[in-house]
């Protein structure tokens, strides 16, 4: 049982992680897994949205999610243990206790990206819109899995007596995990709305790269669990290089496709 409260707002939780007990041994189904089940559904509602408003097929988006989903649980399950080694070199086996904590969403995130481009290049699938596709299913996805840290009373912030400061079992602390979360709202908010008007094949997976960038460089700052490389922790360097990549992504698809358009006159 963990006690989270928001002082500024007058409310206090005592948060149990297990939403559903076994009825042999311990532990349940944890709300942790419930809230990224929520999550992957409303990012794959998103997605058959978009993908019926752009013309193409929603059985290849079923398909693909098929290879996401587990491509994506591998990726954040990895980038993790590759950045943790110390913790499970002694007990191998325990790589894949994945049930007991220990996944990344940049890793998730890799490794789904991936199997989305290597899913489309064999079926001969225009990879910019259905990565664009993606983008606003990361981002309403993330949006909501956040939420899991909060009933696991985790992924928060460093000590603050800041007016909209989280209580977690008696210490005040950034609410990192809402701070990503409301960021994430804002960014598929300004893509989706925006998305018939200024649309170019790249655009909205290039503008997540830089936008979650963004948020995630200044937030990770403020977590007290980051994983790290020497003396810089590993989410805000690769957070700095999404951001220029992404820039540069913008950048080039943009021209890309206005230079097709002329042709095309």
């Amino acid at each position: 049982m963990n006690k989270v409260g928001f002082p500024l707002l007058g409310l206090e939780f005592t948060l149990n992680p297990i939403a559903i007990p076994l009825p042999f041994g311990s532990g349940g189904i944890r709300w942790y897994a419930l809230i990224i089940l929520t999550g992957i559904l409303c990012a794959f509602f998103i997605a058959a949205k978009e993908t019926k408003r752009l013309g193409e097929k929603t059985d290849h988006l079923y398909d693909m999610i098929l290879w996401g989903l587990p491509a994506g649980i591998i990726g954040a399950r990895l980038y993790y243990v590759i950045f943790s080694f110390a913790d499970y070199k002694d007990n191998l086996i325990s790589v894949f206790y994945i049930w007991e904590g220990g996944i990344a969403i940049y890793g998730g995130v890799i490794g789904a990206l991936s199997a989305a481009i290597l899913y489309c290049r064999k079926h001969k699938l225009p990879t910019w819109k259905f990565l664009d596709i993606g983008a606003y299913g990361f981002l309403i996805g993330q949006c909501i899995g956040r939420w899991g840290n909060f009933v696991n009373a985790e992924a928060f912030g460093g000590e603050t007596s800041l007016p909209w400061r989280m209580v977690v079992n008696g210490t005040s602390v950034h609410p990192t995990f809402l701070y990503e979360s409301l960021w994430n709202l804002i960014l598929f908010l300004v893509l989706w709305c925006t998305r018939k008007k200024h649309g170019f094949a790249g655009r909205a997976i290039s503008l997540y790269m830089v936008g979650y960038g963004i948020g995630r460089f200044m937030i990770e700052g403020l977590r007290t669990d980051s994983l790290w490389f020497g003396s810089f922790r590993i989410s805000q360097l690769l957070s700095a290089a999404l951001i220029i990549f992404g820039i540069f992504l913008y950048r080039k698809r943009k021209k890309a496709c206005k230079e097709t358009l002329e042709e095309m006159e």
